[in-house]
């Protein structure tokens, strides 16, 4: 347990990092001397740790906070150290130079999430107000703190941006295509990982299939792509294609919805992927190099659609009659790991299925959600200033789509890990004196009730544990 101490200390090296940034004056004008010094020590090391903190620290510690593990105080407490010198590095160095961007003005705006977490971090290790504030203080502790996934992507996302000078002008539109066109591919492959992994319970007890989640991100997203991506009275090639795909979207969205009733699969969302992919291989560009990376995004988009269906076609469906039950229908649900604290989740499932299926079908799970993940990745990689700059340096396609595959494991290597730590830690960790498996079942509500286990009239399933806020 952090000691009040130890936080105030952390909110004291957050201050003083603000009259770092507030002392620190940027440039509103270059010269070409300034922008092609080269990058100094102390702007590698803020980097770096930032990118160590935001990317997996923060991200580790989020997860024991979910799963309640002890270590989640003094490992965000670390964090916030760490993240509190990397912004003094980062408004402290020399040699190259930079105009004023997102990034710079993002720094600022994250002093507000993190001060928030410190406050009420705080405030809940006080114990006070337990039947008044205190239940309102943890659910605002557990929002925060699951933003800051997304929170530290977009910032490093800014960084990369700002160091390499680019989303300026003429680029910023496709740009930001990319960038949060990828970035919604690899969080599609983070929830499909979660949810194939840990989230069986949960898309349970929330009476929807995962297609029917799908359908509805599907068609919201492409109702806004239908109206935003032309401009101007001449419609170009690339306008027609992009306005077109936002209606294939909504209308095989709205498709999607309707068959996904009942708690029903389908593969509406994976049919999306993998017309969007084919769209994407035949996208031509002015580059070569550029036509090859988009090319590889297409193919990795329709491949994920096609796993994604034989996913939900023979690797969900029980292969018994008995694996039905009445109140449940199996069929509809993921294939999540038994948890280390209830390994007899799956006996009835396993007892009446063949041993090699059920294998295969833990191993195949994981490539719609990684292949999403890299097609997140090769996209943000395609834009016009960063397949100018590899062709500039004489870089080939295989190369740079190598790199970018390498990413992705590296990236997906994270998640995996990140999710394992849910299912292994805290009060998921095994038990040491629990010989049968089973815990007193407390109802809430539909988002948070136990899954019923196999001694309980609900029904045949053991669950990893309830999802409660941090």
């Amino acid at each position: 347990m952090a000691r009040p101490s130890t936080c105030a200390l952390t909110l004291i090296s957050l201050l003083v990092s603000i009259d770092f940034v507030r002392g620190h004056e940027h440039h509103d004008e270059l010269t070409e001397a300034e922008a092609n010094l080269p990058t100094d020590t102390i702007l590698w090391i803020h980097i770096f740790l930032q990118a160590a903190v935001w990317g997996v620290l923060f991200p580790i510690g989020m997860v024991l906070g979910i799963s309640r593990s002890r270590w989640h105080v003094p490992l965000q407490s670390f964090g916030f150290l760490l993240t509190a010198g990397g912004y003094i590095l980062g408004h402290s160095h020399g040699g190259r130079q930079f105009l004023p961007s997102a990034h710079g003005t993002f720094a600022s705006l994250l002093f507000i999430p993190i001060a928030a977490q410190l406050v009420l971090g705080i405030y809940l290790k006080l114990h006070i107000h337990e039947g008044s504030i205190r239940p309102w203080a943890v659910r605002l502790h557990g929002v925060v703190g699951k933003a800051y996934p997304v929170l530290g992507w977009t910032q490093m996302l800014f960084g990369a941006i700002a160091y390499r000078g680019y989303c300026r002008g003429d680029d910023l539109g496709q740009c930001l295509a990319h960038y949060i066109m990828g970035s919604g591919f690899i969080a599609y492959g983070v929830i499909m990982a979660i949810m194939l992994l840990v989230g069986e319970a949960w898309v349970r007890r929330s009476g929807r299939s995962p297609e029917w989640w799908d359908s509805w991100v599907i068609m919201l997203w492409g109702i806004v792509n239908t109206f935003t991506e032309h401009r101007g009275n001449t419609w170009s090639v690339k306008d027609m294609q992009h306005t077109i795909l936002g209606v294939l979207w909504w209308a095989g969205g709205l498709l999607g919805i309707l068959l996904a009733r009942n708690n029903k699969r389908n593969v509406v969302p994976a049919i999306i992927l993998i017309l969007t992919g084919w769209a994407m291989s035949e996208h031509a560009q002015h580059l070569m190099i550029s036509t090859k990376v988009h090319a590889m995004f297409g193919y990795t988009v329709m491949l994920a659609g096609l796993t994604r269906i034989m996913e939900v076609c023979f690797f969900s469906a029980p292969t018994k009659a008995a694996d039905i039950v009445d109140d449940d229908n199996t069929s509809d649900h993921t294939l999540a790991e038994p948890s280390p604290r209830y390994p007899t989740r799956y006996v009835a499932r396993e007892a009446s299925a063949d041993s090699g299926q059920i294998a295969a079908a833990k191993a195949f799970r994981h490539l719609p959600a990684f292949l999403l993940v890299a097609s997140g990745v090769l996209f943000m990689s395609g834009t016009d200033e960063e397949l100018k700059f590899v062709h500039d340096n004489e870089m080939d396609h295989v190369t740079y789509i190598l790199i970018m595959f390498s990413i992705a494991f590296f990236l997906y290597a994270l998640i995996v890990y990140v999710i394992h730590l849910y299912a292994t830690t805290g009060r998921n960790a095994p038990a040491k004196e629990d010989s049968r498996n089973s815990i007193a079942m407390t109802p809430r509500n539909k988002w948070y009730s136990r899954v019923p286990n196999a001694e309980s009239p609900g029904g045949p399933l053991h669950v990893i544990g309830e999802d409660e806020e941090e």
